[in-house]
Parts: structure tokens; sequence; C-alpha cells
């Protein structure tokens, strides 16, 4: 019986801790909600910041050891195969330049005669050396070599008569270009009549008096003159020659015009003319053909004078005839 009761208090106690600690749970779970700092003014207690943390250090991380690498296995070598590359095409070579057709030769070769350094010798006042004027220029006469030997001067009268033509050399002239009203000078005495110079200088010169004309064999008047090539073929007629201060001829001024051309007047260069002896008299031919003197620059009274030769060559180049 005491055993029985023993067992019965036991389980009796086991049983109300049970019951205590269930009770207590649920206190916990089923109890009124906490308060809230609105609900009780003793709750309104300011938060502490907790204090700032130091700074950190910048963390340096370790380098990492490289794993070494794991050794390949060994492969057997494989002898690379020969490539084959085909030989380059040849290149076709590159066509050469154009030849360009050289420039046709020159025709002619001019040189200029300024205007205040010639002059023409036909209707050309003379004087005297006191500057009286006795007359005018009407012809130069010159040798085979077309050097100067006389001029033919027309010597006035009065009121046109009692004119006459006579031959004076060509050394008793002075020339002056730039006096355009008389450019030619008779040396002649003060009172000695040009008539008188004019014979006395003839018996001078061949020792006896002299009574040749212009058309001697061995001269020749070259204004009004005919000019024509070597074959015969007339060219012009020569209506002036220019003479510089020197007395030396630089052109002749020849009339190339025709019935089937228009009128026009060239500058021949003294050097493009030759004086050639045919039927005991000397004729007068020039070398230029008929391109030549369609391509001469026209003469122009009181102008620049062009005078125009063939086509110089090296040696008339070097003496002063500039091709253009």
């Amino acid at each position: 019986m005491s055993d029985g009761s023993s067992r019965q208090r036991l389980a009796g106690r086991v049983f109300l801790l049970l019951l205590l600690a269930t009770l207590a749970g649920c206190s916990t779970w089923f109890g009124p909600p906490p308060l809230t700092p609105a609900q009780d003014p003793d709750l309104n207690v300011m938060p502490v910041e907790p204090p700032p943390e130091p700074a950190s250090e910048p963390q340096i991380s370790a380098p990492v050891a490289a794993s070494a690498p794991r050794e390949a296995p060994e492969r057997k070598r494989v002898a690379p195969k020969p490539v084959y590359h085909p030989p380059p095409k040849p290149q076709p070579a590159p066509p050469p330049p154009p030849v360009k057709p050289a420039p046709p030769p020159p025709l002619i070769s001019t040189r200029t005669l300024a205007a205040g350094d010639t002059h023409g010798v036909l209707d050309a006042r003379v004087q005297r050396p006191d500057g009286k004027v006795i007359g005018r220029a009407i012809d130069l006469i010159v040798d085979a070599a077309g050097k100067p030997r006389e001029m033919l001067v027309n010597l006035a009268g009065f009121l046109g008569i009692g004119d006459r033509k006579m031959r004076f050399p060509w050394r008793d002239f002075r020339f002056d270009p730039k006096q355009r009203t008389a450019p030619i000078t008779l040396s002649i005495g003060p009172n000695e009549a040009p008539a008188a110079a004019s014979a006395k200088a003839k018996e001078k010169a061949a020792g006896k008096p002299a009574a040749a004309g212009a058309n001697d064999a061995h001269l020749l008047g070259v204004i009004d003159a005919t000019t024509e090539r070597g074959n015969g073929e007339r060219v012009g007629r020569v209506v002036d020659v220019l003479i510089d201060s020197h007395g030396e001829p630089q052109a002749a001024v020849v009339d190339v015009g025709g019935l089937l051309h228009e009128r026009r007047s060239i500058a021949a260069d003294w050097s493009a003319l030759r004086f050639v002896a045919k039927d005991d008299a000397l004729t007068l031919q020039m070398d230029l053909s008929d391109a030549q003197v369609n391509a001469a620059p026209p003469y122009v009274p009181n102008q620049p004078v062009r005078a125009v030769a063939p086509a110089a060559t090296d040696t008339a180049a070097s003496a002063g005839h500039p091709i253009r």
C-alpha cells in the first residue's frame, strides 16, 4: 500500500510540473504585446550611435604564387610538309611613253633693228656740212661683195628745174639716223659745187675722168633692182635700203606683193642677199623661199624693224641672228 501511494504522489508531481511549464509558455504566447515609446514616455530615450569604426587600411592581397605549369607530355615532332609556291607570273613591261613629235624646224631667223639706229636711203635729204640741203639720195651702188661704193644723189635745182643726178663716193658721206630732217651729210668744201666735188672724187679714184654709170658690169644700183632666186624665179623688188650710223647696210626693203597676192614689204637681212654676175652684169639674188617670205613679218616705216633671213645655222646664230 505504501508503494502504490508513492507512485501516485510521484506521478502527481510530474503532472504538476508539466502543467506549470505549459502555463508559463502560454503567458509568453498569449500575453499582451510590449508597449511602444508613444504609449510609454519612459521609453523615449535617444539611441546611442555606435562610435565610428577606424578606417581600415587597404588590404593588399598577397601575390598568388603562380602555379608551376604542368609539364605537357612530350609529343613526337613531325616534320612540316613542304608548301608549294607557284612561280610569279611575269609582269608585262610597261608601254614606252609616247614620243612627242619633234617641232618643225624654224623657217626664218630675225633680228630687230631699232628705229633710231637705222634709216632708209631712198629720198633721204642730203645736206652740206653747214646744214644746207642740196638734194636727196635716190640709189645705193654696191660691188659684187655687197659693199657700198657710191651713192646716187638728185641735186636740187630751182623749183625742180635743173635737177641733176650725180654719183658721189660712199666715203664722202656721213650718216646720222637721229637727224630725221637730213640724216646724210656730204663732205664738200664751203664754196665747192656738188657737181665739181663729184667729178673730182671720180678722177681721184680712177686716175682719170670717169663717166661710168650705175649699170657698170662690176657695180649694181640696189634700189629698184629685181630680186630673184638661184633658179631665176622672181621674189620681189627692192624699194629701199636701211643703213646704220656707220654707213653699213643692214637690210633691203623688198616689195613681195604680186598680182595674186596682197601687196606688202619685208625687210630682208643684208646677209640674205647675194650679188651674182650674170650676163655681164650683177644681179641680186635672195635666199628666201615662198614659205619663208610668207612667214616674214611685214616692214612698217618708223617702227622697229625685224630683218629676216633663212633659218640660222649655229654659225649665223653665234653671229647675232637669234632664231624666233
